[in-house]
């Protein structure tokens, strides 16, 4: 797992990836994004901005590599993101959101 400060957000890259990354944080913001989607590529730095602040992860999972990982969450549209607490979860949105809206559903 490539969990390294300076390489934030986390691509997530398969199901058990994906299961220990959000399992090992509290707090985890997942963007389920298609590099085809305009609106996922608007919301990019976005993303990018939230993951540098402090009280919660991010990772990024890519629907086309991780379709089994999508499909568990029940991801249809992108963008979605989907907020995890203690490895459940809790929030889910669709559509692209700005920096502030982000860290606003997380609750920080």
């Amino acid at each position: 797992m490539s969990q390294n400060p300076k390489s934030r957000p986390v691509e997530i890259e398969g199901a058990r990836e994906f299961d220990e990354f959000v399992s090992d944080n509290g707090t985890v913001l997942v963007d389920f994004y298609a590099d085809w989607c305009a609106p996922c590529r608007m919301m990019e730095p976005a993303v990018e901005a939230v993951a540098e602040k402090d009280g919660f992860e991010v990772a990024k999972v890519n629907i086309d590599e991780n379709q089994r990982v999508a499909s568990a969450y029940g991801v249809r549209s992108v963008p979605t993101v989907v907020l995890f607490k203690d490895g459940e979860a809790v929030r889910r949105e669709v559509g692209a959101k700005s920096e502030k809206e982000l860290v606003e559903f997380t609750g920080n």
